[in-house]
């Protein structure tokens, strides 16, 4: 029941990241951008975020997911850390325990 759980919360997290990080509030917007990435790179993380959801979600291609999210988390840490954006910190943990969860409980 836990693996089921986290999975579909991940599903939900990183679906709902990818469409806040598609869409691209001008605060989203202006991390990005204070962060040194192009102005197309929202779009391209919420296309990653909600492909890495769709892969999580089906059995067959549930590791190739999780290891897409794996890499999508760490490089959003990396970035935050590399700022000293500290904020930040706090989601992405959250994303890691989710993450962490559904390897160990599969």
């Amino acid at each position: 029941m836990v693996h089921v759980l986290s999975l579909w919360f991940l599903c939900a997290a990183f679906s709902g990241a990818g469409l806040v990080n598609a869409i691209g509030t001008s605060g989203i917007r202006s991390d990005f951008a204070r962060w040194g990435y192009p102005r197309w790179w929202g779009i391209l993380t919420g296309g990653l975020e909600i492909s890495a959801a769709a892969l999580i979600a089906f059995p067959a291609s549930r590791s190739l997911g999780l290891v897409l999210a794996t890499v999508i988390i760490a490089a959003a840490i990396v970035t935050v850390l590399r700022h000293r954006d500290m904020q930040h910190l706090p989601p992405l943990s959250v994303f890691v325990s989710l993450i962490a969860l559904a390897a160990i409980s599969s």
